[in-house]
């Protein structure tokens, strides 16, 4: 997501401390737009619940990893990841 590096670049935030607003400002849209997903019968309840238990489970841990990760670990992953999106998207 691009908020991650707006933080650190245009606002001067520290590299985790970025990660972790740009959840909050995720965890935000979620709970707005899974309202009017509902209202209107968009949610697979089965899928859902079983995706929310592996991201629960997943933020637990990757939380827990973050807080021992050094800052250039993290931007080699980001730009890894970043590369083989867009190697996805082109292929």
């Amino acid at each position: 997501m691009i908020l991650v590096p707006a933080f650190m670049y245009l606002l001067n935030m520290e590299d985790k401390k970025a990660r972790g607003t740009s959840i909050l400002c995720i965890l935000v849209m979620v709970i707005t737009s899974s309202f009017f997903y509902y209202k209107n019968n968009y949610i697979d309840w089965k899928v859902g619940i079983l995706c929310a238990i592996g991201g629960m489970i997943g933020g637990f841990f990757g939380a827990k990893l973050l807080k021992n990760a050094s800052e250039k670990f993290l931007k080699i992953m980001f730009l890894a990841f970043l590369i083989y999106s867009a190697f996805k998207m082109l292929f």
